[in-house]
């Protein structure tokens, strides 16, 4: 079991480098100037590519996460919250990808700020499944 943990954990932290960057991406696409085609069409083949990266690394990472839960049992409050925080962490996930779409077919009004505090959302949810996990507190 120390393997699929180990495996896991390289996965999940592989996937929240792509969650972490993606809407820095977006930030940038935010902010190109109108005309400025060029710098679009490299920053929307980039958010591509990153986005199919993370979720390439996102299913090995639930997968192994399943397999260790499955392994452990239904093991306390603490799990329960976990995975909530997992299923929030997917939703972001998807979020990024239909933000992605919208700014391919420029419907997207978001600002470069709103992408700013976006971007922090997954760190908050990193911190709080971090902290269930080692402290497990119920």
């Amino acid at each position: 079991m120390l393997w699929v943990k180990a495996f896991h954990i390289i996965f999940v932290t592989s996937w929240f480098a792509g969650l972490f960057y993606l809407p820095r991406i977006f930030v940038n696409l935010a902010m190109v100037a109108p005309g400025s085609v060029a710098e679009r069409e490299r920053l929307i083949g980039m958010s591509r590519r990153l986005l199919r990266f993370a979720t390439i690394l996102a299913v090995p990472a639930i997968a192994l996460g399943l397999w260790l839960w499955m392994g452990q049992g239904f093991a306390g409050g603490w799990l329960h919250a976990k995975l909530a925080l997992v299923l929030a962490v997917v939703g972001y996930h998807y979020s990024c990808s239909v933000l992605l779409r919208n700014l391919e077919d420029n419907s997207c009004q978001r600002s470069h700020r709103w992408f700013r505090w976006y971007n922090e959302a997954p760190v908050f949810l990193l911190m709080g499944i971090v902290i269930l996990v080692v402290v497990k507190p119920f």
